[in-house]
Order: structure tokens, then sequence, then C-alpha cells
């Protein structure tokens, strides 16, 4: 799978994206948002990644959108050109919350702007101790509503707290990110990388069909009431329930091993 600008490798079950700017705090262009919006789908159908990894090169996760690459031309756009840009941007969040298997995001430095917005794009975020977060699009003009972020946003953190980080703009670290449920895992910096792939493995050795079935019913149940929710997930589990996986997880039961299911790189259950 070739990309031309980023990195991206696949080990042990584990498609790791690394956004490779590192001089420029791993910034957003024009062609690198288009290329994300492109490639993210083409995932769907690759065997092999069974967990997307997103992570940055350097001392940053990604700073947002390029200054000079992109903000200072977009002064030359008109209506119809800045909305073909906002749309392009919308979409690449779009596409990490369509593709049906697990999407980390691994912070492993400054993480703003359109970088926050991959970040809550995903649906795990690991944190380096030094990472630090800000939706700064109020600083610079702008509405926090960018990408879809009056919608996710709230939806990891409550309202409140998103209006506050919207509103302010304001840098957090990770602790904070952690304590008020943008993190999921803080790591020290020195074990970051490691940590962070022995996650996405961990995931990758769960049974890819449940956990896609999973992700699916977070993302529909967000616009079903009660009864809604309990009906569609009885058809969920009942569909989970013919697949190969709860049998392989019922016989690994039975001899007391750890479950390998269809297509795992590893047993589940062993990583730490």
């Amino acid at each position: 799978m070739n990309c031309k600008h980023f990195k991206f490798d696949v080990r042990g079950g584990v498609g790791v994206l690394t956004l490779d700017r590192p001089d420029k705090l791993n910034s957003l262009t024009f062609d690198i948002y288009a290329e994300l919006r492109d490639f993210v789908p083409s995932l769907e159908f690759e065997k092999d990644v069974r967990v997307l990894m997103i992570t940055g090169e350097g001392r940053g996760f990604c700073s947002g959108g390029d200054v000079e690459d992109i903000i200072g031309k977009l002064f030359a756009r008109d209506h119809a050109g800045l909305l073909e840009f906002t749309r392009m941007t919308g979409a690449v969040v779009a596409n990490l919350r369509r593709l049906r298997k697990p999407v980390v995001a691994a912070v492993n430095g400054t993480c703003c702007g359109a970088g926050a917005m991959l970040a809550i794009a995903s649906d795990l975020r690991l944190l380096s101790a030094s990472a630090k977060m800000a939706f700064l699009f109020v600083r610079v003009g702008l509405s926090g509503a960018d990408m879809g972020a009056c919608s996710i946003l709230p939806r990891i953190v409550g309202l409140g707290r998103a209006s506050e980080l919207l509103m302010r703009g304001e840098f957090i670290g990770s602790e904070e990110c952690l304590r008020i449920g943008l993190a999921n895992r803080v790591y020290a910096d020195a074990e970051f990388k490691e940590k962070a792939f022995d996650y996405c493995y961990e995931l990758a050795c769960g049974p890819a069909f449940g956990l896609s079935m999973t992700k699916q019913m977070l993302e529909s149940e967000t616009t079903m009431d009660a009864a809604a929710s309990i009906e569609a997930e009885a058809q969920a589990q009942a569909i989970c329930m013919a697949h190969p996986d709860f049998r392989i997880a019922y016989e690994a039961w039975k001899a007391k091993k750890p479950a390998v299911f269809d297509g795992a790189p590893g047993p589940y259950g062993r990583n730490k």
C-alpha cells in the first residue's frame, strides 16, 4: 500500500499510519487531507489490517493545518472553494468513523486543531505523558464547530467540558485529558511507542467481527431510543452468535486456553 504523504506499515494485524512532517509538527496540507480521505476507506478491504493506529513522527502528533500551505491560500478562495475544502476535511473524520475496524490515536506530543479532530475521530486515544491537546479553532477567529467537533466531542467528555474546550481553545495536558475522559490511557514518554503498539496488537488479536459490530452499534445507536437500541442489539448479538468466533471462544474456554480468533495474529488475552 503505497502512500505519498505519510508512512504506513502493517505489523501483527496493526496498520500503523504515521504522519511524517516532524519539522512542521506533522501539520496537514491539502495533499495530506486528500490522501487521508481516500486512503482510510481502502483499509476496509485489507484483511491484514485489523486495527488502525494513527501517530506522528518526532515530538508532535499533529499541529493541525499548515499555516503557509493551507491557511494563507484559503484567502484566495471564494465561498465555493472554501466549502470544498471544509467538506474535504470533514470527509476525513467521517471516513474514520465509518471504518468498521478499531481506530486508535497514539498521541505522542502536540495535538491541536485538525490534529485534535483526528484524535477524537478515532475510537480510542492513547497519550504520552508529555502530550497536550487543544481545539484551537476559535483562537484563529473561526467557529469551534469544525470537522464534526460539536457532535463528537460532547459524546466523549460531556457538553459542559466540550463547550469549554471549543470556546476557550486552551491546551490541556495528558493527565487532565485522562481525568475528563478525553484520553483512555497515558504512558510514560520512554515507553510510549511500545505500549501504544502493544495496546493495538491486543485489539488486533480480538474478534474482528465482534469489534466491528461494536463500533457499528456505538455509532448507530446515537440516534435511537432505548427500545430501538435494545432490539438492534438483540439482532446484532444474534448475528455474532452465528459467527465462528463465538464457537472459537467457547472451545478455548473449555480447553482453558486463550482463544485464537479467525484471522488473528496471535492468541487473545495474553498480551499486556
